[in-house]
C-alpha cells in the first residue's frame, strides 16, 4: 500500500528513542517521558489544514512564520507557549519536517535521550494525500445521511437555524444551540441537553455519555455510529428544543 500521511507522521514520530503515540481529544499525539512534543491535526475545528503542532525551541516560531507563511502557523492554544505549526501538504521537504519533529523532541525530552540520539530519519515521502472523507470525516456518505435526517428533524422546529461550531454542525433556537453532532474518535456524536438529573439515567446505556465541556451543563452525547433510532433523537431534540426556545417559539411549536 502507498504511504500516506498519517503512517509518514508515525514513522517520523515514533523514531526517537522512548517516543510513544497516545490519543488527545481524538488526535494523534506524540510523547516522550509524559512530555508532549508532537500533536498530529487533519481539519482542527475545520481549519482545513493537515499540520503538525510542534513544541518549538525558543524563537522558532517567530522566525518560521514570519519567512515562510506558506509552510508555518501559529497554531491554537499552544501557540502562545511557542508551538510552531507546521503544513504536511503544502511542498515542505519531508526530510525538513523530520529535522523540525526532532527539534520538538530535543526541545522535550531529557538531556540524556538527546545525547544517545543518532542521526535524524531518512524518510521516504508519503505518495498518498488525504481524501475529502479523511479531511472531514462529516463528508461520509453514511455521516451525511444521518445529518441529513437530522437536519429536517431540528429545521421542523419554529425558529431553527443550522450553524458551525468549530467545524461541526449545530442547530440553534433564536441564539442558544439545542442540538449538535461532532465525530468523536471517528465515530458520529449526537449531543442535546437533558438536564443534570437525567445524565445518570442515559448513561446506563453505553451508547450515551456525559461529553466533555457540555457535561457540567446538562448534555448528554449519543453514538449513532452503528444505529440511529430516530424516535429517540426526535424526542432527544425536541426536549432540549423546548429548554432553550423562547416562548414565542414554543406558542408556535404548541399550534
Amino acid at each position: 500500500m502507498a504511504k500516506t500521511i498519517d503512517s509518514a507522521v508515525r514513522e517520523v514520530c515514533l523514531s526517537f528513542p522512548e517516543a510513544e503515540e497516545f490519543l488527545s481529544h481524538g488526535a494523534p499525539n506524540f510523547r516522550v517521558r509524559g512530555k508532549t512534543f508532537a500533536s498530529y491535526a487533519v481539519n482542527h475545528h475545520g481549519d482545513g489544514r493537515v499540520a503538525l503542532w510542534l513544541n518549538a525551541p525558543s524563537g522558532a516560531q517567530e522566525q518560521h512564520c514570519a519567512h515562510e507563511p506558506t509552510h508555518f502557523f501559529i497554531p491554537p492554544y499552544v501557540g502562545p507557549r511557542g508551538w510552531l505549526g507546521v503544513n504536511l501538504d503544502k511542498g515542505l521537504s519531508w526530510q525538513r519536517i523530520a529535522a523540525l519533529v526532532r527539534s520538538a523532541y530535543e526541545t522535550s525530552a531529557p538531556p540524556a535521550l538527546v545525547r544517545g540520539m543518532g542521526p535524524t530519519i531518512r524518510i521516504t515521502p508519503p505518495a498518498k494525500t488525504l481524501s475529502p472523507a479523511q479531511m472531514d470525516p462529516m463528508l461520509a456518505a453514511p455521516v451525511q445521511l444521518v445529518l441529513k435526517q437530522l437536519r429536517d428533524v431540528c429545521l421542523a422546529l419554529p425558529e431553527v437555524v443550522e450553524d458551525r461550531q468549530f467545524g461541526s454542525p449545530v442547530w440553534r433556537a433564536g441564539k442558544r444551540t439545542f442540538a449538535q453532532a461532532w465525530m468523536d474518535a471517528g465515530k458520529l456524536t449526537l449531543g442535546f441537553w437533558v438536564g443534570i438529573e437525567q445524565q445518570g439515567l442515559y448513561t446506563s446505556d453505553p451508547r450515551f455519555r456525559i461529553p466533555m465541556y457540555l457535561g457540567h451543563n446538562g448534555w448528554i452525547a449519543l453514538d449513532v455510529s452503528r444505529r440511529c433510532n430516530w424516535k429517540e433523537v426526535r424526542s432527544l431534540a425536541l426536549h432540549s428544543y423546548r429548554h432553550f426556545a423562547l416562548k414565542r417559539m414554543l406558542a408556535a411549536l404548541d399550534e
